[in-house]
């Protein structure tokens, strides 16, 4: 992730400087005669201007942002952009945003092409105030939306939170021709500013406003006036195997470093990790609750009674954790209720079920450590400073001897040491209250395997008849297993299977430990493939996760490919058929391979005699592939795709 760290102590150039907003409701001929975007034609469309302001109000100190926007919408598909949410947050405390002053237009061609006007009216702005725990929503939908319409909408928001001052996106899902962001700060408040994403600015300026900030009782502040543009900024297209899109896209971040009061008193807001340990040994619902391990005792003594070795003991209360709690799917690096509360209730958020996690393993004498993380969803966070509003996770770490294990309760369906995909995120700080915190990076302890073998044999009619055996292991076992766990059992499973399968029926079946989830998920399916079309017989080899559609289609990705986990797929068959049949078709032999050991895919068929033996073996050696390998990533996917796409065809002899 490109990101630069810039200050609100600038260097000054002038003495002052102003917002160069544009007109409110006059679109130009040019812009409103244009029927595509020339830098991107697929374009269903396109920002045509885009002005921001922010700044901290002299009467309430309040961040100010002041938004407006002009969208070209080429055809309905773009549509859809005519459709606003604006997100005000709020907290706990009964703290939030306000919104006011909003107001819309759509230029649109009538029937002859004249332009007419339709306005935004008050009627058609809605409020949903229970959108999330934490932000309120304000929708709204442009009138008259054509093809070839202009919409135009401006908005001021007020908010209380001036930790964050207000973030800046210049990228978004459609392309841009021009955003400018004016911000405007006070010296009394200091934000470490941080610019994200691949493209670059072609405005950067800042100056100093002599005595902008005038809050009252004489008190007077200067000011640094910023202000960034980019033109021609093109659409930030998400697409799978990404972290939050917020790690990527161009954007400014800001967040409070520090503040002098009225009086000179200077306050340090973005502390060091020193300051955060302390902070977080002393928070009740995290060090605090970490005390409590006295409560946990009694539970966890008749689980590790007669164990020897300190992984047998982690083991014991690992499960028993993850099997007594029910996760409410809520995040958190904090208990919510408490973790006495939690356990009577048997249900929780993430931090009261895996700081229950830490306080049972030091109760049952192992040397556990919270580790507090940002999820994929969430975001990467930043590693020069801490900034603990960015972590919204936390998990349980293990050391015993020279091993440790990395743990979460939330899901009975995880064995000991692997982690959720949503925790495989860079780096996690260990809060070691013994010891300074530290980083600690977050992989995958396991890849995703997954083998297949077919052993068929054909009759003289075409039919097949065989065994097919699935073994999953690592991701896949745990995937597998939440798969087969959504049906109500496994004969519903299987059935459905059978569903999916077409000209395959499965005439025995047998899944084995399931719940053992430690061990290797095994499946074996007795089977019968009738694919048969006058004198020809049809398999593909790959009817089981099989690779349809190429999940990169990008010309050129900016961003990281990141699975999560390596990831290995095996496919062994053989068919014995009939002398009456011979082999007319059938796939490739494959191999290409990655950059840098980074993977292969190898595929051989031969026919030894009246058997068909083919062998495949795909392997993604690295959890995450960086920008510069997507062409070959995406190469390698349209091989798959072709070699999976072919069939073997057996022919009657004439």
């Amino acid at each position: 992730m490109k990101q630069l760290i810039l200050t609100a102590a600038v260097a000054f150039l002038a003495s002052f400087a102003s917002a160069q907003n544009f007109p409110f409701g006059k679109p130009t001929s040019t812009e409103y005669e244009l029927t595509k975007y020339s830098k991107d034609t697929s374009a269903n469309a396109v920002v045509l201007r885009e002005f921001g302001t922010a700044y901290i109000s002299n009467s309430d100190v309040n961040v100010v942002f002041e938004y407006h926007v002009r969208i070209k919408i080429f055809n309905s598909k773009g549509f859809k952009h005519g459709t606003i949410e604006i997100p005000l947050r709020k907290n706990d405390a009964n703290t939030f945003e306000t919104i006011r002053d909003i107001k819309g237009v759509t230029f649109y061609p009538d029937e002859n092409n004249l332009l007419r006007s339709a306005n935004l009216e008050s009627s058609q702005i809605f409020k949903e105030s229970k959108a999330g725990k934490y932000h309120d929503l304000v929708k709204f939908a442009m009138p008259s939306l054509k093809d070839g319409c202009i919409i135009e909408y401006s908005y001021v928001i007020e908010s209380p939170f001036r930790h964050n001052f207000r973030n800046w996106d210049f990228q978004s899902e459609i392309p841009k021709i021009y955003t400018e962001y004016f911000a405007k700060i006070p010296a009394i408040y200091n934000y470490n500013i941080a610019l994200r994403g691949a493209e670059k600015l072609s405005k950067n300026t800042a100056v100093l406003e002599k005595e902008c900030f005038n809050p009252g009782g004489g008190f007077k502040a200067d000011c640094s006036v910023m202000t960034w543009a980019m033109e021609n900024v093109p659409a930030f297209y998400e697409e799978e195997y990404m972290t939050a899109a917020s790690n990527f896209r161009s954007a400014m971040h800001f967040e409070l470093s520090d503040y002098t009061d009225y009086y000179g008193g200077k306050h340090a807001v973005t502390k060091e990790w020193k300051d955060v340990d302390l902070d977080l040994k002393k928070e009740d619902a995290f060090g605090i609750q970490l005390k409590k391990k006295d409560f946990f005792e009694s539970k966890v003594a008749p689980l590790t009674a007669g164990l020897s070795s300190e992984l047998e003991k982690a083991k014991a209360i690992y499960n028993f954790i993850r099997g007594w709690y029910k996760w409410d799917n809520y995040s958190g690096k904090y208990s919510h209720t408490g973790l006495k509360k939690a356990f009577e209730n048997r249900t929780g958020n993430a931090g009261d079920i895996n700081l229950s996690m830490v306080a049972a393993m030091n109760a049952g004498g192992l040397n556990a450590e919270p580790v507090i993380l940002s999820t994929r969803s969430n975001g990467i966070v930043n590693n020069l400073f801490p900034v603990l509003t960015e972590f919204d996770y936390v998990i349980c770490k293990v050391n015993i001897g020279e091993n440790f294990y990395l743990l979460d309760g939330t899901d009975p369906l995880l064995p000991f040491g692997l982690l959720p995909l949503r925790c495989i995120n860079d780096k996690g700080r260990v809060m070691s209250f013994n010891k300074p915190s530290y980083w600690i990076d977050l992989k995958a302890s396991q890849k995703e395997t997954r083998t297949i073998t077919l052993d068929l044999e054909m009759d003289e009619s075409g039919k097949m008849k065989g065994r097919m055996n699935v073994f999953s292991a690592g991701y896949a076992a745990y995937g597998k297993r939440k798969e087969i766990k959504s049906f109500n059992s496994v004969d519903e499973f299987v059935e459905s299977l059978d569903e999916k399968l077409p000209k395959i029926k499965i005439l025995k079946s047998e899944v084995r430990n399931l719940d053992s989830l430690e061990n290797i998920l095994g499946e074996s399916y007795e089977i019968e493939i009738n694919a048969t079309e006058k004198d020809h017989s049809y398999l593909n080899p790959f009817f089981m996760n099989r690779i349809a559609e190429n999940p990169f289609k990008l010309a050129e990705r900016t961003y990281p490919i990141d699975f999560g986990a390596p990831e290995e797929v095996r496919v062994n068959m053989q068919v014995r058929f009939p002398e009456k049949f011979e082999v007319v078709s059938k796939p490739q032999q494959t191999a290409l391979s990655l950059p840098n050991s980074g993977g292969r895919v190898l595929a051989n068929v031969s026919q030894e005699g009246n058997v068909i033996v083919l062998s495949y073996n795909m392997q993604l050696n690295k959890p995450t592939y960086s920008a510069s390998e997507y062409p070959y990533l995406k190469e390698l996917y349209n091989k798959i795709i072709q070699l999976q796409q072919t069939d073997i065809i057996l022919k009657k002899k004439i």
